[in-house]
């Protein structure tokens, strides 16, 4: 009887359950392995936001500059344009450029690129069919004109002109200059026949966004 009682007792002490103790370490195990794997997963997560923001921006960047290539290839001559074909003022990129409609004569459009609202915003003239419309095309504003916005988040866009001879440059009066010169050259007897060469061969587009460390820059070959 004697060693049953002692063995109900060991049985009894052996099937006790966890001291507090016990259980508050099995509580702080579990509350740091469930940071840390919290932890694992917002990393995750911000991780995914990080890639597909930045294939989101690379897009946009992509259309942008694919739809500045387009007219810079497509601008037309200076002659064409009665002027530089290619001009800078300030956050504004201006280009004649040809357009072709089906079932039409080419015609010429005017397309401006600037900023609008932390937006750049590209606008487009009606086809222009003679030089009086291109002119007045020029010279007026182009709050009629289609309107279809690019890219925000943007700071500033600015460019500046490759012009023979010179170099880069960001003022208009080189390029007036270049432009003159090229006129002139026309009248010499030799030359003649010959074509107005371009006052602008190149452009190199920077714009700055809020999303960027740096600006982003890429060259064009006008008319190319």
């Amino acid at each position: 009887m004697k060693a049953t009682a002692r063995s109900e007792r060991r049985r009894r002490r052996g099937a006790r359950g966890f001291t507090l103790i016990e259980l508050l370490v099995a509580i702080a195990i579990l509350a740091v392995i469930a940071v840390l794997s919290w932890r694992g997963l917002d990393q995750i997560i911000r991780g995914r936001t990080a890639i597909t923001n930045a294939m989101e921006d690379e897009r946009v960047f992509a259309q942008l500059f694919d739809q500045m290539r387009i007219d810079a290839r497509q601008a037309a001559s200076d002659d064409e344009a009665g002027g530089a074909a290619v001009s800078v003022s300030g956050n504004t990129l201006q280009f004649v450029r040809h357009m072709v409609l089906p079932g039409s004569a080419p015609r010429l459009q005017v397309v401006r690129y600037l900023i609008s609202n932390g937006r750049v915003v590209r606008y487009t003239s009606p086809p222009l069919g003679n030089v009086g419309e291109l002119r007045q095309a020029l010279r007026g504003s182009d709050e009629n004109w289609n309107a279809v916005p690019l890219m925000g988040g943007v700071g500033a866009i600015s460019a500046r002109m490759y012009v023979p001879k010179l170099g880069w440059t960001t003022q208009m009066s080189d390029v007036q200059t270049a432009l003159t010169e090229n006129l002139n050259n026309l009248k010499v007897p030799q030359l003649g026949n010959a074509p107005l060469p371009r006052s602008v061969t190149g452009l190199e587009v920077s714009i700055g966004a809020t999303s960027l460390a740096r600006p982003i820059r890429r060259v064009f070959l006008i008319g190319e």
